[in-house]
């Protein structure tokens, strides 16, 4: 126990470079609240879908409601109804079972619609493509206006595809 302790006081802090990041953080933060005023007039309010995935991107889309990342100062907010959303944020690939869902929550959705692809599994089945129960890319299911690549994405590229959809859609 103590050789643990005494290796872990040791050793140096190997975190990100906070400063680098807290500016792109508030520059993809500012040009969000610009866009989502311009385009909604109002906060962006968003649903989330987990479609068969492994978690790991609703982990990173849970990072930024953290205080590091404030969600909500950008004029952001999560839903728990499609009908009173504006985006719908898809994880996972789709799988057989959830393909209904998915279709349900998007057709529930007024116009006009935008929807995010998350992670490599949301853009072409990531490593579950091959599993029988895969459908595949969520696009094959509905039309999808941005992807955010990775496996999974860092919150500030969950934060740049999210800006993305708004200002091209």
């Amino acid at each position: 126990m103590w050789n643990l302790t005494k290796k872990i006081l040791m050793s140096d802090i190997k975190t990100e470079k906070f400063v680098e990041q807290n500016q792109q953080v508030e520059k993809i933060g500012d040009a969000l609240s610009k866009n989502i005023k311009k385009r909604f007039n109002r906060s962006l309010h968003i649903r989330m879908v987990d479609a068969g995935s492994c978690n790991g991107c609703e982990l990173e889309i849970q990072a930024i409601h953290n205080p590091y990342y404030n969600l909500e100062q950008f004029g952001i907010q999560f839903v728990a109804s499609p009908r009173h959303a504006d985006m719908l944020l898809v994880t996972g690939p789709v799988t057989k079972n959830m393909k209904e869902a998915l279709v349900k929550t998007f057709d529930a959705m007024p116009n006009p619609k935008l929807v995010v692809a998350i992670g490599d599994c949301g853009h072409c089945g990531g490593v579950f493509k091959d599993s029988y129960a895969v459908i595949g890319a969520v696009s094959k299911v509905i039309p999808v206006n941005y992807i955010v690549k990775g496996c999974p994405p860092k919150p500030i590229d969950i934060l740049s595809g999210i800006l993305h959809a708004i200002t091209c859609s």
